[in-house]
């Protein structure tokens, strides 16, 4: 049922949110711009596209933008640090967020005043719930007073403007060293009391939300220091879901259109309630049919690990509700219906993510019975260990109140605080050997890199010219001195293929 937890102001759905947004900013003279893939194209420090900002870096870093220098869009993202809060009122693994871009034309008057102006005379919310963050200063860089000024000025008091130190209000740089900046972070106060009286924008009791960020790109991180950048740059992010789900009045983005029709399939198929394995199961079926629409497959590496984890998680959550992981293949379909009108990508590839959903499904079956036969020969013990519970659930994929129950059933316990302890060490060694690959791509930009960035899109639409569209980016990697590509294709290209290529890219 859904739950009303704050005053309505405008409801809306998404797709109007979408629309109202992108209309705005068209009005304010940006051009509007498709989303990016969610592999990036040319980027092979991260898995997914995780903000708007990133397709454009080599635009923030000097090249220019064909469409100019201001832009908006609406992109799909893809965030899996969080993927252990998924099953809570806000958290997503796929999202999409709203973005605006000043590629060294307007700066922070422009993009806070135009934020302020969309939020309470274009959405209709009541300024007197808008707090803001702004940077607190430090030894690197003086207190952002202009966006105090500048907020102060639009009518938002000082005792709801705060300030805030890096660790929550400066981007970047990516690496060690490149551009970054102070960040303004625009929170909705939902109404709800304090937690305490340290409560403020950033709390995680549930007062506030945030909704929109609004980053200044002003320096540049050398080996000597901060400098001030010759081109500066504003970057902003609002979240779809999270916006919508404010704007309803609805606790949370499960409550909204974009889930609801998933919650209530699923709650049909399952013969368990409990709430965060549905919510689970909703956010990753949808994660999941979209990069099975950017043709990744299942597997052990990279993005298909991925998205591997993503659809087994699914299944686990599938086996607490007592309901047919078949139905994965169900919401799918759904997830289809919903946005395939703003990505018909999900369309034009439904039968290739109904198979892969379905291949998955049997491979993980015969997991789950491999794991029993490992389960049967450690029940001579008078307690499953923790170790023994892990590798349960991170070898055979047994979720641990699987383990439970089938100990129970034998009169056996489980060792659960060992358990956690082995999922711990698992999950720092596991962050700390991703913390690399989620960094994002501002680092090694010089001019011949940049060069090899235009030529990866050049030599992509040329290989689907000569080879055909299903040809798809699968990976690259890109240095000052030269350029892979990574493609798929069912066979090794013929020596006319390859000379025809050469002479579209250099007629």
């Amino acid at each position: 049922m859904k739950s009303k937890v704050f005053k309505v102001y405008e409801k809306i759905t998404a797709k109007k949110l979408k629309e109202l947004y992108l209309d705005f900013f068209s009005k304010k003279g940006h051009a509007i711009i498709g989303s990016a893939p969610l592999i990036p194209e040319n980027d092979p420090s991260v898995l997914f596209t995780t903000a708007g900002m990133q397709p454009l870096v080599p635009f923030l870093l000097g090249s220019p933008h064909p469409a100019g220098k201001r832009l908006a869009n609406v992109q799909k993202c893809l965030r899996t640090d969080d993927i252990e809060s998924v099953g809570d009122t806000f958290h997503n693994t796929f999202f999409e967020m709203l973005g605006n871009w000043s590629l060294g034309d307007y700066f922070k008057k422009e993009a806070i005043t135009w934020a302020f102006e969309f939020l309470t005379e274009v959405l209709k919310v009541d300024k007197e719930k808008i707090n803001v963050t702004v940077f607190e200063g430090n030894e690197n860089a003086p207190r952002d007073e202009e966006a105090i000024r500048i907020w102060t000025e639009l009518g938002i008091p000082r005792k709801r403007i705060f300030l805030k130190p890096a660790e929550d209000n400066w981007w970047g740089p990516v690496g060690n060293f490149g551009p970054c900046g102070p960040d303004t972070e625009i929170f909705f106060d939902t109404g709800k009391e304090k937690c305490s009286e340290k409560c403020e924008p950033g709390c995680k009791c549930g007062k506030y939300f945030e909704i929109w960020n609004l980053v200044f790109m002003e320096y540049n991180k050398t080996e000597k220091g901060f400098e001030k950048l010759k081109q500066k740059n504003v970057d902003t992010g609002m979240g779809v879901e999270r916006t919508t789900a404010i704007l309803q009045g609805v606790g949370s983005v499960y409550d909204t259109e974009l889930f609801q029709p998933l919650i209530k399939k699923i709650s049909e198929g399952s013969k368990k309630d409990e709430i965060r394995h549905k919510r689970i199961i909703a956010d990753h079926i949808r994660a999941s049919t979209f990069i099975l629409s950017e043709g990744v497959v299942p597997s052990n590496v990279e993005q298909g690990y991925v998205l591997r984890r993503l659809i087994r998680r699914s299944i686990r959550s599938c086996f607490v509700l007592e309901c047919d992981p078949n139905i994965l293949k169900e919401l799918a379909e759904i997830v289809i219906k919903i946005y395939s009108q703003d990505y018909p990508e999900l369309e034009k590839e439904k039968k290739f993510i109904i198979e892969k959903l379905d291949e998955e499904i049997s491979k993980f079956k015969k997991v789950i019975e491999k794991g029993l036969r490992y389960f049967d020969k450690i029940v001579s013990k008078d307690i499953i260990s923790g170790k023994d519970a892990f590798l349960l659930y991170q070898s055979y994929g047994f979720p641990i109140e699987l383990t439970k129950e089938i100990a129970k059933e034998r009169g056996l316990k489980v060792d659960e605080e060992e358990f956690k302890e082995e999922y711990e060490k698992h999950k720092e060694k596991s962050r700390t050997l991703s913390a690399g690959m989620f960094k994002g791509g501002l680092m090694n930009q010089s001019e011949e890199t940049k060069k090899y960035h235009t030529a990866t899109h050049l030599l992509h639409q040329a290989l689907r010219i000569v080879l055909g569209d299903h040809v798809k980016q699968k990976g690259s990697n890109i240095t000052s001195e030269r350029l892979r590509f990574d493609f798929t294709h069912p066979r090794k290209l013929t020596k006319e293929e390859i000379e025809i290529i050469k002479k579209i890219l250099d007629p």
